[in-house]
């Protein structure tokens, strides 16, 4: 059965899909602008790893270290015989543990002079999680403004603030940003909510050359059939992030209508 969402599946959000779902997109993405750019054009697959500390947000409040003793019990008769302490119990606590990112992106270069034309990211928690991550990753976002390369930033994760811009006072659950080098400080962005089919954008190279246009909603729908998530998607279960109020009525009833939850 084809994405039953007429845009983003919020069900591949949940994190045992959303680190698959990135790479098959990313990979999705390259194949798909491979013959539209060949051969002046070459469409890399990139990769930066890097470590930060994981669940810095669940870790605030526990305590470095903590012990627990059972309360003594008093004999109210005197006596030499001497009486055993109650045994200390251990307390399950949580290690801020060193957690290794490894993220693809895209990279697209210029053949003859090997320069970086565009940057396509499509993010991930990582990138927008309060801490080192977002903090790299904004790091990053800097440099290439201030680059002569253009950047393409998708955003298909509700979880988090979304990256900074200006300017903007309309809500989106996604974005996609496309913000060409010659127009700094402007820049195009895409927002759209749950209901809506993700818009297709046009991809930044350098003029007058032919920007080929990105269909994401085709190429999400051709990873959700190619990886079989109708098998492996529980329409069920709870979607993690949970939704708004809103949003969890209109998921229900389109659950509903393709016949993937009973009718009432």
């Amino acid at each position: 059965m084809p994405n039953p969402f007429p845009g983003m599946n919020p069900y591949l959000e949940n994190p045992d899909f959303w680190s698959e779902v990135h790479n098959r997109l990313i990979v999705a993405i390259a194949d798909v602008l491979v013959p539209q750019l060949v051969p002046k054009y070459r469409v890399a697959i990139e990769k930066r790893v890097y470590e930060i500390k994981g669940e810095e947000s669940l870790l605030v409040g526990i305590p470095d270290v903590s012990v627990q003793r059972n309360p003594a019990v008093r004999n109210p008769i005197t006596s030499n015989v001497a009486v055993a302490s109650p045994p200390i119990a251990p307390v399950p606590v949580t290690l801020p543990m060193s957690e290794e990112v490894r993220e693809g992106y895209l990279q697209i270069v210029d053949m003859a002079t090997k320069e970086v034309i565009t940057v396509i990211e499509v993010l991930s928690p990582a990138n927008k999680r309060p801490g080192d991550g977002r903090k790299m990753y904004e790091e990053k976002r800097d440099k290439v403004f201030g680059s002569r390369s253009h950047l393409v930033e998708i955003d298909l994760l509700r979880i988090y603030q979304p990256l900074p811009v200006f300017g903007n006072n309309i809500d989106g659950s996604y974005r996609i940003l496309v913000s060409r080098a010659n127009r700094r400080p402007r820049a195009d962005l895409y927002l759209f909510n749950l209901p809506d089919a993700i818009p297709s954008f046009p991809l930044p190279l350098r003029e007058p050359d032919v920007e080929p246009i990105v269909d994401l909603q085709a190429l999400l729908n051709a990873v959700y059939d190619r990886a079989g998530y109708d098998f492996s998607i529980d329409y069920n279960a709870d979607i993690i992030p949970p939704l708004s109020e809103t949003d969890a009525v209109w998921v229900d009833t389109l659950l509903r209508e393709r016949g993937l939850l009973p009718s009432q």
